[in-house]
C-alpha cells in the first residue's frame, strides 16, 4: 500500500492540519502544530522522533486524554469519516473502549494491580458489549492465546505483579483487540522489553493486523522498529510533521535533514566502531516555548542557508508520494554528506590500541554469585528445610585485556548486571575469585582497599537512582575527586569544570540541580562522576538502553573518546547486539548465569554462532528495509534461576536441540580459532553451515 492509495478510499483516521497548545501561566504554548497524516485499515503508520518532539501528545490528542491544561486549538481529526473534535466526553469515552483501542509504554499504566488479569479483561466486554460475566471471560482466555500467552488459563487468576514485562504487555495487547477496534495506538510498546521478546511483540503485531484488518498508529524513537512493522512513516520535529512517505521511501532517500541526521545515530549491526563512527545531530530539541524564527531545525542542521533562519517552511511533495518540510530537500543527499573535522575520530588509534593489548587487567576464575531464597515453610522456619539458591551467576571465568571494552548482552534475568555488581564489589562473591591489576577483589566494596576502589568505578542504567537531588552537579562530581584526593582541593572545581567540558557539559552546568538537566545531561553527569578518579576500569551498566537515539550516539561517542585518550579498560552491559557490536572488542553471550559465547566482536556476528547468539541476531531490529533477516523466535521465556534446566541451559528454548544429551550433559567448550570459543552439543563443522543471520538483498 502506497501513500498515494490512501487517496482513493476512506482512511480509518484522517489528521488533517492538528494543533495542539497547554495553558501554562505564561501564556499558551503551542505543543503541536500543522500535523497532518491518514492511517488506513489493515496498515500501520509509524511516528517517530526525539523525546520532546510531540509523538505521545498527537496520540493523546486523537484519544483526548490531554489533561486539564491541553487543549485542540486547530486541525480536524476525523475517524471514519466522523469529526472526534467537539463530541462530549462520554461519546469518546464509548469510542475509547469500543473502537479506538491505546497500548502504553508501560503496561502498569492500563492494569489495576489490586484486580486479578481475568476480571480486568472480562470488564472490557461486559461494559462495552454487554456480554455475561461467564462469555466474557471465556472469550478473554481464547483472546489470551490467540497473542501466544503461555497457560492463558493461569494467567487469568494473577495480579499484574505476577507476571513478567512481556506478559504484561501482552494483557494489554490483549485487552486492547477484545473489542476488535478499528484504530489501534501503540505508544512505544516495546521500549522496555528484552531484544526476544520485542521481536514476538513486534510479530504478534503485524500478525493482529493482518487478522483483525486493524488501522494502527505506532509511536517509537526506534528506527528499527519502524522500519519492522510500518507501511508508511511520519517524522516528528518540535512539535512539526518534518517528513512522511512509506517506509521504503523515507529509509532508502530520506530527503530531511533530520531525518538522515537521525539515521546516521543508529550503530549498524555489521559494523564495528574501527570502520564506522556514529554521528549525533548537536544540540536539542527546543522547547516548545521558546522556538526559533524561520526553519525550526536551523539551528542544528548541517545544511542551513541564511535563508532558513527567515522563512518557515511548509510540509510539501518532493517526490511522488514523499512529503518533506525543507525549503532546498531536493538539493540535499544523504550519501553526500561529509562529517566535519572535528567530529571524525582516529580510528586508527583504537585499531592499534586494540592491536597491541596488554596483560589482562581483569581475571574472573569460576565466579559464582547466589541468592539464597527466602522459604516460609514450617521445616524452614525449624531449621530443617533445604536451603535454595538463586543462581544469577553460575560458573563464569573470562578475561578482560586492558585498555579493550568487553560486552555481556543477554536478555534479562542472565545475569549480567549481577556479574558487574560482583565485580564492583556491590554483591558478594559466592564462589570463584576475581582478580583486578593483580589483585585479589573477592570480598565487598566495603572491605577493598580504597586505591583498588579508586581504579574501578561504574555507571549505572539509571542516572536518577545514583544523583542525590539536593546537591549541584558540580558538588556530586567533585565528590570522589576529593574523596580519592586525586588533585589538591583548591584545584576541585577547576577539574570538575574541565570533566564537565569533556562530557560536552559547559561550566553552566556547575551549579544545577538533577532535575534541571535532560535525561542525557544526568547521564553525562554520571560518566564524569565515574572518570572523575581517572579509573583504569569503568563497568558501563545499560547506560544508554533508555535514551534517544541521537543522545546515545553522543553518549558512546562520549565513552569511545574517553577510552581512546586515557586507555580506560570497559565492560559494556546492554541487550542491543547493535550497539555492543560497534562498542566491543570482545563480547560474552551470556544466558541463565552461563556464558555461551566468548570471542572478539567480528567473529561473534557471523557463523559458526552459538543457536541463543543466533537467535539474538534474529531479534534485533534493524533500520534498513533493504536488509534481509533471518526469522527465529524462542519459545517460552528464561527459566527460573532457582531451578535451572540440567544439561545445557538454553535446551528448554534451543530451535536446533540434538536430543537428550542437552537435556543431561554439559555442553563442550568448541574453539573456533581467533578466541572464538562456543559452548554448545552442535559440532563446529555443523555451526559454521549455518546461514549468516543478516544479509543485503
Amino acid at each position: 500500500m502506497t501513500i498515494n492509495d490512501h487517496k482513493i478510499k476512506t482512511p480509518i483516521l484522517d489528521v488533517r492540519d492538528l494543533a495542539i497548545s497547554y495553558e501554562t501561566r505564561k501564556g499558551d504554548v503551542q505543543a503541536v502544530r500543522d500535523v497532518s497524516f491518514e492511517v488506513n485499515r489493515g496498515e500501520t503508520q509509524g511516528i517517530v522522533g526525539e523525546s520532546g518532539c510531540g509523538k505521545s501528545t498527537v496520540a493523546f490528542g486523537i484519544v483526548n486524554f490531554l489533561g486539564r491544561n491541553g487543549k485542540i486549538v486547530g486541525g480536524s481529526i476525523l475517524f471514519q469519516g466522523q469529526e472526534l473534535r467537539g463530541r462530549s466526553e462520554e461519546e469518546l469515552r464509548r469510542l475509547r473502549g469500543d473502537r479506538i483501542a491505546m497500548v502504553y509504554q508501560d503496561p502498569m499504566q492500563a492494569l489495576n494491580p489490586s484486580l486479578r488479569i481475568g476480571d480486568q479483561l472480562s470488564e472490557v466486554l461486559t461494559v462495552h458489549r454487554g456480554l455475561s460475566k461467564k462469555a466474557a471471560y471465556e472469550k478473554c482466555i481464547v483472546m489470551l492465546k490467540r497473542v501466544y500467552m503461555p497457560d492463558s488459563e493461569a494467567v487469568m487468576i494473577r495480579y499484574p505483579h505476577q507476571l513478567s514485562g512481556g506478559q504484561q504487555q501482552r494483557v494489554v495487547i490483549a485487552m486492547a483487540l477484545l473489542n476488535n477496534p478499528a484504530l489501534l495506538i501503540m505508544d512505544e510498546p516495546t521500549t522496555a522489553l528484552d531484544v526476544t521478546v520485542e521481536a514476538a511483540v513486534l510479530d504478534l503485531i503485524d500478525e493482529l493486523r493482518r487478522e483483525f484488518d486493524t488501522a494502527i498508529m505506532y509511536i517509537t524513537h526506534n528506527l528499527g522498529v519502524i522500519a519492522r512493522v510500518s507501511d508508511g512513516v511520519g517524522v516528528m520535529y518540535a512539535g512539526e510533521m518534518v517528513e512522511r512517505a512509506s517506509v521504503e521511501k523515507v529509509f532508502l532517500r530520506p530527503f530531511h535533514p533530520y531525518t538522515q541526521g537521525l539515521m546516521r545515530c543508529v550503530p549498524k549491526l555489521g559494523l564495528s566502531k574501527e570502520s564506522s563512527y556514529l554521528y549525533p545531530i548537536r544540540g536539542r530539541v527546543p522547547s516548545p516555548a521558546n522556538l526559533p524564527p524561520g526553519c525550526i531545525f536551523e539551528p542544528r542542521c548541517d545544511y542551513a542557508r541564511p535563508q532558513c533562519g527567515q522563512t518557515h517552511p511548509q510540509l510539501r511533495e518532493v517526490a511522488p508520494g514523499h512529503f518533506a518540510r525543507c525549503l532546498f530537500a531536493e538539493e540535499i543527499v544523504a550519501q553526500e554528506w561529509q562529517p566535519s573535522e572535528d567530529l571524525i575520530p582516529d580510528l586508527a588509534a583504537l585499531a592499534a590500541r586494540k592491536a597491541e593489548a596488554a596483560e589482562p587487567i581483569l581475571h574472573l576464575k569460576n565466579v559464582r554469585t547466589y541468592y539464597e531464597q527466602e522459604q516460609k515453610s514450617v521445616a524452614s522456619l525449624l531449621g530443617l528445610g533445604k536451603k535454595r539458591y538463586v543462581k544469577a551467576v553460575d560458573d563464569v571465568s573470562i578475561e578482560v585485556p586492558k585498555g579493550c571494552t568487553l560486552g555481556v548482552v543477554g536478555e534479562s534475568g542472565c545475569g549480567k548486571s549481577t556479574l558487574a555488581k560482583t565485580i564492583v564489589g556491590l554483591e558478594p562473591l559466592t564462589d570463584g575469585k576475581v582478580e583486578f591489576l593483580g589483585f585479589d577483589i573477592s570480598v565487598p566494596v566495603s572491605k577493598r582497599d580504597l586505591a583498588l576502589i579508586k581504579e574501578l568505578q561504574m555507571i549505572f542504567q539509571n542516572p536518577d537512582s545514583t544523583m542525590n537531588p539536593s546537591f549541584t552537579v558540580g558538588h556530586q562530581v567533585g565528590r570522589p575527586l576529593r574523596r580519592f584526593k586525586t588533585v589538591p582541593r583548591r584545584q576541585v572545581r577547576n577539574e570538575v569544570i574541565q570533566l564537565l567540558d569533556a562530557v560536552k557539559l559547559d561550566e553552566r552546568y556547575y551549579d544545577r540541580l538533577p532535575r534541571q538537566l535532560s535525561g542525557g545531561e544526568k547521564q553525562r553527569v554520571g560518566i564524569a562522576r565515574a572518570f572523575a578518579a581517572r579509573p583504569d576500569l569503568v563497568l558501563c551498566d545499560e547506560p544508554v538502553s533508555s535514551l534517544d537515539v541521537s543522545v546515545q550516539a553522543a553518549v558512546l561517542n562520549l565513552l569511545l573518546e574517553i577510552q581512546q585518550e586515557y586507555g580506560t579498560t570497559m565492560l559494556f552491559i546492554a541487550h542491543d547486539l547493535s550497539v555492543v557490536r560497534f562498542f566491543s572488542d570482545y563480547v560474552a553471550v551470556m544466558y541463565l548465569g552461563k556464558f555461551c559465547e566468548i570471542g572478539p566482536a567480528e567473529a561473534i556476528y557471523a557463523p559458526p554462532y552459538h543457536p541463543y547468539t543466533e537467535a539474538l541476531l534474529s531479534a534485533v531490529p534493524i533500520p534498513d528495509p533493504s536488509v534481509a533477516q533471518k526469522r527465529i523466535r524462542l519459545s517460552g521465556t528464561v527459566p527460573s534461576a532457582l531451578n535451572p534446566p540440567s544439561g545445557c541451559r538454553f535446551n528448554t528454548r534451543c530451535p536446533r536441540k540434538l536430543g537428550d544429551i542437552c537435556e543431561t550433559e554439559e555442553p563442550p567448550c568448541r574453539d573456533a580459532g581467533g578466541e572464538h570459543r562456543i559452548f554448545c552439543h552442535i559440532p563446529l563443522e555443523e555451526l559454521r553451515k549455518i546461514e549468516p543471520v543478516v544479509t543485503v538483498k
